[in-house]
């Protein structure tokens, strides 16, 4: 793909370019924090290397490994629905490419190594809170089966940068970290909206609108390098775009779905984060949900819960069509929009599949979509722990000493109690001023997903879905405030009880129906041991692990990714903390 010819690093538009050269900025006395062998294994490096007193010189970039060239890439996006224009790796640098001993290819990536010409007025740093948040999860959720970008090591400095944490101009020096990253690739969806023609809503356009050579060149590159076999098909050109289209629609939709399935809210779904391999990527202010709440959102910064848990599948289908607008400069939207018609059987029938696994059913009827929405209800009515959930329905009994009265116990000690559930609910806007901007939502029929029309709300800053929780809030507050705790714990029971009868009746006849009866019990356990997590990286946890490693103490940062590296055994998570979840978190997360 096409180099930038002008090398000088300063911030400018690159046109018609994929990357433009680059350098590492030196840091000062690294030091390792962490690196993950089992990633590391992906480039050939044996322990023996990862132990060189100079290892943190290389994976920092002061050192350069042989054969290095360092480049940023240009890509666009669209951020909270809104076309950005260029951005790029404003702190991120690749640094080459591995081909190991197995034949497969890897991208690795510095990320926190120095400016690029897409740092705008940023100095492309990254802290160390960021980068241990980035580190765990990317191998936490490789080791749960999700598709994820890893990470191979953290490197810290002496060296620092000034950050706002929470934006309330009390800034503090942090010091510089560096990550190494690897993946087959960092290709994104928002690498072909440098293509995109002025936008009608922002004026913002692409830096190399209207070059298709450009973009047929990067087409033929990602199906060459990544798609391979659609070039043994026998298809048109047109028909392979279409074919690309289809099978990046068909990885985002099974992603997605496994994020549904361990509870994890990416928090900044923009078309720039976006992975035309359908890998996770850019780990920002993510967040795993603990209380169970469809409308959780990680982000603190968005206010209206448009990449919150709920509205991932549909804004990641969204992320899909934006794509295929691109596509279509060179192949018929119709074509590309009858393929996207289909994301919701594929989205359906992964995420059915991995609910069946989490709940150990071995065969498929019409009526589990009701089974996993009636659970859901019961895990929202009583305020259980996601993670938790799970782990407790694992354990029960169904079959042979099944007790009703002992499974609706062990479910409401997984309850929040009345106290915890007030501490909560906190909602933005007083219950009056709430009534009152629901009758505007209301009178203008305004929607939380936006669209045209007037909208009076949007000229206050005020967010329609803030408005919608805000309600459904101050209703729950209500509800609670007549609630004595003995009615609480009954509340529990009751819904719980409701809907173990319906997965009591459902396992029952899974067995009789299952070809294996005589290995029924025994299957469901394997599978459901293996699809539910004891541990996942709960924002408690890595903020104890950040707060000791910016004291120098890296122990529970290395103890979190040793736990993380087996998160379905229970034997690995002795430190009972990390398995609990912090009453009263709301989860958002401020990353720089």
């Amino acid at each position: 793909l096409p180099l930038d010819p002008i090398t000088e690093n300063v911030p400018r538009q690159v046109k018609n370019a994929c990357f433009s050269r680059v350098a590492p900025t030196p840091l000062a006395n690294p030091t390792t924090v962490i690196h993950s062998a089992k990633a590391m294994q992906l480039l050939d490096l044996p322990p023996s290397q990862l132990e060189r007193t100079d290892f943190p010189s290389y994976l920092c970039g002061n050192t350069a490994f042989p054969g290095a060239e360092y480049s940023a890439h240009c890509y666009c996006g669209h951020q909270f629905g809104y076309f950005s224009g260029q951005l790029g790796d404003g702190a991120t640098m690749y640094v080459g490419e591995v081909i190991n001993s197995a034949k497969e290819r890897w991208e690795i990536q510095f990320k926190g190594a120095g400016k690029t010409p897409f740092s705008r007025t940023a100095d492309g740093r990254k802290v160390l809170r960021s980068s241990l948040r980035e580190f765990l999860c990317s191998e936490a959720m490789f080791n749960l089966g999700v598709p994820t970008t890893r990470a191979g090591s953290c490197v810290v400095s002496t060296d620092t940068v000034v950050r706002d944490i929470l934006y309330d101009g009390h800034p503090i020096n942090e010091k510089c970290t560096v990550i190494l990253r690897i993946a087959p690739s960092f290709i994104r969806f928002g690498s072909f909206e440098i293509f995109k023609s002025i936008d009608k809503y922002t004026s913002r356009l692409g830096p190399s609108t209207g070059n298709k050579d450009l973009l047929w060149q990067m087409l033929r590159y990602v199906i060459k390098r990544f798609y391979p076999h659609l070039l043994e098909s026998g298809e048109s050109e047109e028909d392979r775009i279409v074919s690309l289209y289809r099978e990046i629609m068909e990885k985002t939709a099974v992603l997605v779905a496994s994020w549904q399935a361990v509870g994890f809210c990416h928090g900044v779904l923009n078309t720039d984060n976006m992975s035309i391999l359908g890998l996770t990527i850019d780990y920002g202010p993510y967040g795993f949900m603990e209380t169970y709440d469809p409308g959780f959102i990680c982000n603190g910064s968005d206010s209206g819960g448009r990449y919150s848990y709920e509205q991932q599948p549909g804004i990641c289908k969204w992320n899909v069509k934006k794509l295929g607008e691109m596509f279509a400069l060179v192949v018929p939207q119709e074509r590309l929009d009858e393929e996207l018609t289909r994301w919701e059987t594929v989205y359906t029938e992964e995420y059915h599949k991995l609910m069946r696994r989490k709940l150990g059913l071995l065969t498929v009827e019409p009526e589990d979509s009701s089974l996993f929405a009636n659970l859901f209800d019961a895990m929202y009515e009583t305020h259980s722990d996601f993670t938790k959930t799970f782990q407790l329905l694992q354990e029960a009994d169904f079959l042979d000493s099944y007790d009703e009265y002992i499974v609706c116990r062990s479910m409401a000690s997984n309850c929040l109690s009345l106290e915890e559930v007030k501490k909560t609910l906190k909602p933005k806007f007083s219950k009056a001023d709430c009534t009152a901007l629901l009758q505007v939502v209301q009178k203008f029929n305004l929607q939380q997903d936006g669209g045209a029309g007037f909208n009076p709300l949007a000229m206050y800053g005020i967010e329609v879905g803030t408005v919608l929780r805000d309600h459904q809030i101050h209703t729950n507050l209500q509800k609670f405030s007549d609630m004595t705790q003995e009615s609480r714990n009954q509340q529990c029971i009751d819904s719980w009880k409701t809907w173990i009868c319906q997965y009591k009746a459902r396992i029952e006849r899974d067995n009789s129906n299952y070809t294996d009866a005589d290995n029924y019990k025994s299957t469901r356990f394997e599978i459901q041991k293996k699809s539910n997590p004891v541990i996942v990286p709960r924002n408690h946890i890595l903020q104890r692990a950040i707060d000791r490693a910016e004291l120098g103490d890296y122990s529970i940062t290395r103890r979190l990714l040793e736990v993380s590296e087996n998160p379905f055994e229970l034997s690995f998570c002795t430190d009972q903390w990390m398995a609990e979840r912090d009453v009263g978190d709301k989860g958002a997360a401020v990353v720089t």
